[in-house]
């Protein structure tokens, strides 16, 4: 079979050679084996390689959790394309955004979600193969292939031509102009980076081949509430994978604690990932008024949002004696450490032990002394870049004078003389919703397409279920009497619903600094009542 490499399908087959029979995705009422998951991958890599899919091009993913998304995304990475994730709540123009800028030439989705690709289709220019996975939905997807219809036509085989560790690795993520931008990695490089370097709480494997070693050791079963098209959910599904572990997807649409604490009893699953305080709040009032089997959780996960102090106590009130693995991580940096508890910087802030290859620097690119603030920066296993977008690139990736790189995402941060690092915000005033990344900016623009919107800014501001929520401060044209529900359902085919408005506020006029800026500390205090 020649030389293995870290693309992500490579990794999988050598798992699958050494345990096919070990139990590897449960979603639904999908069970599959290594072996079962390996051969369903490579129909579709066999079938998407068939309808001319060629090495390097893109294969977008538009599914909720389930065994055909993964299935898809390893496929892809059979014949050297790259899989592209895409969110399941955006509307039309978000989908043409993201289709359109990743030059995708293929679409595996469900059937309902496809009918809203079908809204722009016509302007999608390098589009051109379509694979329709059933969810009962009944639109009509004109030149769709069955899923299943073309998996079972395509061989099972493990025939695919030699695989590279440059290979990419395409995850989609927010950007400071609003729209979603493509951060690219090498396969190598996110393996080690993000997804766990095949043991995800020790010293990294050191060649490919030695992942076979996780098929012998004794499985941890996962629990993944987080969706896989997002970042952190599909990372933790991955590093499951990776480690010869049991991964189960919650599939339902709609997070419901009990469904998920029941799952956790049925599969008895060890570890359970969830997204930040959106998911553990239910948890812990549902554990709080039922009687759940949760004998078998060693480790609760978090990631994709802050799990606060709040929320990790309420689950401990329940869940004594379950460690707490809430990382952080971010599309352009991997997965760089677990938070720490107690201690210096704990005063409403996150704080964490970060792997040695991060650190906080200046913008000189030196590292800042202790207490002060600066920037959160990687090296080692970084990004290439963002795809398509040489700008945005520039202004994020950096080699310091001894020629190293760094990614410098934008999160402002202090670094502690224990070697921790206190977490103070987002450069790019990013909201956090329930584990969604909303940009301002995005929003601004669909609320002032309305004829009676003069000038808006949009902030965060804390919430207690979602972590934040999306806030306006609006300045209506003269005469305009503008409501919230108004506005919101105005935005209503412009934007996702988790980027819609929740709270609004009326003024006679946008403060904007001397340069003419959104002035978002001005703005936050009108809507909180603070204004002096």
């Amino acid at each position: 079979m020649g030389q293995r490499s870290y693309n992500l399908a490579d990794l999988l087959e050598i798992l699958t050679q050494a345990g096919p029979e070990r139990p590897a995705l449960v979603a639904g009422d999908r069970r599959l084996t290594f072996g079962e998951l390996n051969a369903r991958a490579n129909r579709v890599g066999h079938h998407l390689e068939a309808q001319g899919v060629k090495p390097g091009e893109h294969v977008a993913i538009l599914a909720y959790n389930r065994a055909e998304w993964l299935e898809t995304m390893f496929g892809a990475f059979k014949i050297r394309a790259v899989p592209i994730p895409v969110n399941y709540r955006y509307v039309a123009a978000e989908l043409h955004h993201v289709l359109s800028d990743s030059r995708s030439v293929a679409v595996v989705g469900e059937r309902s979600l496809l009918a809203r690709v079908e809204e722009v289709r016509a302007r999608l220019l390098h589009l051109r193969h379509v694979m329709v996975i059933e969810d009962g939905g009944t639109d009509d997807i004109p030149d769709a292939v069955p899923y299943e219809r073309a998996l079972a036509a395509a061989r099972a085989d493990d025939d695919f031509p030699p695989r590279s560790n440059d290979d990419r690795y395409i995850v989609y993520t927010g950007g400071t102009t609003g729209y979603p931008k493509g951060v690219e990695w090498r396969c190598e490089d996110v393996f080690f980076g993000a997804l766990g370097g095949g043991n995800a709480l020790g010293d990294p494997i050191t060649s490919p081949e030695a992942i076979a070693d996780n098929a012998a050791k004794p499985p941890v079963p996962l629990l993944d509430c987080a969706p896989v098209m997002h970042g952190a959910g599909q990372w933790v599904a991955c590093m499951g994978l990776f480690s010869g572990s049991k991964v189960v997807l919650y599939t339902d649409h709609a997070f419901d604690p009990a469904k998920a604490l029941g799952l956790l009893a049925k599969e008895q699953a060890n570890a359970l990932m969830i997204v930040g305080d959106v998911m553990a709040w239910p948890i812990a009032e549902a554990l709080g008024s039922g009687s759940y089997d949760t004998s078998s959780l060693v480790a609760i996960a978090s990631g994709g949002a802050p799990l606060t102090a709040g929320a990790r106590d309420a689950l401990r009130r329940h869940l004594p004696d379950v460690m707490f693995l809430d990382s952080y991580g971010a599309s352009e940096t991997g997965a760089c450490g677990p938070s720490v508890e107690g201690g210096p910087g704990d005063e409403g802030t996150a704080r964490f032990m970060m792997n040695p290859s991060v650190t906080v620097l200046r913008d000189d690119l030196t590292r800042v002394a202790p207490g002060e603030i600066g920037r959160l920066a990687r090296s080692g296993h970084i990004p290439l870049g963002y795809y398509n977008d040489p700008d945005k690139t520039a202004s994020t990736f950096f080699r310091d004078a001894d020629g190293k790189r760094w990614s410098i995402p934008g999160d402002y941060a202090t670094l502690n003389e224990d070697g921790t690092i206190v977490l103070l915000g987002r450069g790019s005033l990013v909201i956090n919703t329930g584990g969604e990344k909303v940009y301002p900016e995005e929003v601004e623009v669909a609320l002032k397409d309305h004829p009676g919107v003069y000038d808006v800014v949009v902030v965060g501001l804390p919430d207690e279920r979602f972590g934040q929520r999306v806030a306006a401060v609006v300045a209506p044209v003269r005469g305009a009497e503008l409501t919230l529900e108004e506005l919101t359902e105005h935005c209503r085919d412009r934007l996702a619903g988790y980027k819609l408005p929740r709270q609004l506020q009326l003024v006679a006029e946008v403060q904007r600094t001397a340069v003419g800026k959104s002035d978002y500390k001005w703005a936050r205090s009108v809507l909180t009542g603070t204004t002096p």
